[in-house]
């Protein structure tokens, strides 16, 4: 189980489309569970996504199903790699398509204590097609101080459409400095990000709280905030 949440104190202020939610001094979270069906297969249901804004009040925006395959017992690999899927609903407030999908290749490396992570990650609406396919890349370099603390940059971007990226100033990139830490009962995940174009937020903090529910481990994906 892992409850995602991120707030914008300093954001855009203006929606991304007519009646969307506004970035600035907005809430968004979700709680995700998350299910190891095989060593190789992951199951997962993110249930209810939902938002408290300033201007809306609290909101529900939808909710998502996904499925990742892995290479079994990531962690004990040099070199992994992994596919994950996502099918969304979404409210009208927080998507003006109803049905979405995102298809993340990921890729990554330990070597000790280094981990980096790659995610070209590939959005698209069910009524757009391949065509629509959107470019939304993560990538995460983690220092492992010890097997309790970490300490990482990570890079999350919208280059828009492949087929149409927009101009680089109107492009989203934000650049997080973030900690993991391995406390009792949870693991612990709380980055700021700053945005370095004018299509990004300025400054986004994000708290993860992950609670595992059996005795195994599983290499988690980099995962963008929900926004």
């Amino acid at each position: 189980m892992t409850w995602h949440n991120n707030y914008t104190p300093v954001g855009l202020k203006t929606p991304g489309f007519p009646g969307g939610l506004i970035n600035n001094h907005n809430l968004n979270g979700v709680t995700e569970w998350a299910y190891g069906v095989t060593d190789w297969f992951e199951a997962g249901l993110y249930l209810p996504l939902y938002s408290l804004s300033g201007r809306r009040g609290p909101t529900i925006n939808g909710g998502k199903i996904r499925f990742l395959f892995a290479l079994p017992h990531a962690a004990e690999h040099r070199f992994f790699y992994a596919m994950n899927f996502e099918f969304s609903r979404n409210a009208k407030h927080w998507d003006p398509r109803t049905y979405t999908s995102e298809i993340r290749p990921i890729v990554g490396w330990h070597l000790k204590p280094w981990d980096i992570i790659i995610n070209p990650i590939m959005d698209n609406s069910w009524y757009g097609g391949f065509k629509s396919l959107q470019f939304v890349p993560a990538e995460r370099v983690a220092y492992n101080i010890n097997d309790k603390w970490a300490v990482a940059v990570e890079e999350y971007a919208d280059y828009g459409q492949f087929r149409d990226f927009v101009r680089p100033r109107e492009q989203f990139h934000q650049v997080w400095g973030v900690f993991d830490h391995d406390a009792k009962y949870f693991h612990i995940e709380a980055g700021v990000g700053i945005g370095v174009t004018a299509g990004s937020d300025r400054v986004t903090v994000k708290l993860m709280l992950s609670k595992d529910l059996n005795s195994k481990k599983f290499t988690q994906p980099l995962a963008k905030p929900p926004r």
